[in-house]
């Protein structure tokens, strides 16, 4: 899923891109924000994600502008509270309306609310394997920064065996008892080298020992230090690790 984010303030519009990411959605920012329509179309999102004080034109004239040729769905964030704001943007073809300070959890829930009534779009159990790497539990799926890493059939059944029993230890019979209920024959050895193989992947992506040994017992899945968590705090030009909460000027 492709979100674009039209937010003209840099550091904001960075740390939503930072933080949606995390979660496996592509995000762009417009170039240019006296051709938000032109932007829309190079990007071809599936939800947009609008703020309403812009540079040139307002959120609401590029929500309708938007509306003359797509149906996207369009979210609202904003820090104006007044409901005469919040109609206005509903009446111009918003979908949902967001306003600052807003828990990035929260945003994040509103997404996929808006995701699910507009597409059927089931949403993907995410678990955050570490910083900008997630694991799509429906579809097997290993992303990072967004992107797909590339995971063999086997591989994909040892990340998830090891995440869905981590931090704890998983021995190599049952790892393979779980190999084995595949039509690949598996050796011990070529547990090895698949467990090798992956954790040689897994550190490509984000620079840390993913997998760890445990001598004569198995393999474990550990949460590398100073790892971010899944949702971080506040800004006001800097992220607040104890709010929990975005704070915007107005």
């Amino acid at each position: 899923m492709k979100l674009l984010i039209v937010e003209d303030d840099k550091a904001l519009a960075g740390e939503l891109c930072a933080f949606l990411r995390r979660w496996g959605y592509e995000t762009a920012v417009p170039a240019r924000f006296d051709r938000i329509d032109e932007e829309f179309s190079g990007v071809m999102p599936q939800l947009v994600l609008m703020d309403i004080n812009l540079p040139y034109y307002d959120g609401f004239y590029w929500c309708s502008q938007i509306r003359r040729f797509s149906q996207v769905p369009v979210i609202f964030i904003s820090s104006r509270s007044d409901d005469r704001d919040k109609i206005m943007a509903i009446a111009q073809g918003g979908d949902d309306y967001v306003e600052k300070p807003f828990h990035l959890e929260l945003l994040k829930a509103k997404i996929e609310a808006v995701l699910r009534r507009t597409y059927q779009y089931q949403v993907r159990e995410q678990i955050l394997v570490s910083q900008n790497l997630s694991y799509d539990g429906r579809s097997g799926t290993l992303y990072y920064d967004g992107a797909v890493v590339e995971l063999t059939r086997l591989e994909k059944r040892i990340i998830r065996k090891l995440l869905e029993n981590r931090p704890a230890v998983v021995s190599r019979e049952e790892l393979m008892m779980d190999l084995w209920d595949t039509d690949e024959y598996v050796s011990d050895g070529t547990l090895t080298t698949v467990v090798s193989r992956l954790r040689s992947k897994l550190k490509a992506c984000c620079g840390e020992e993913l997998i760890g040994t445990k001598k004569r017992q198995g393999y474990f899945i550990q949460t590398p230090a100073g790892a971010a968590p899944a949702v971080s705090g506040t800004i006001e030009g800097t992220v607040d690790q104890k709010g929990g909460i975005w704070h915007f000027p107005i």
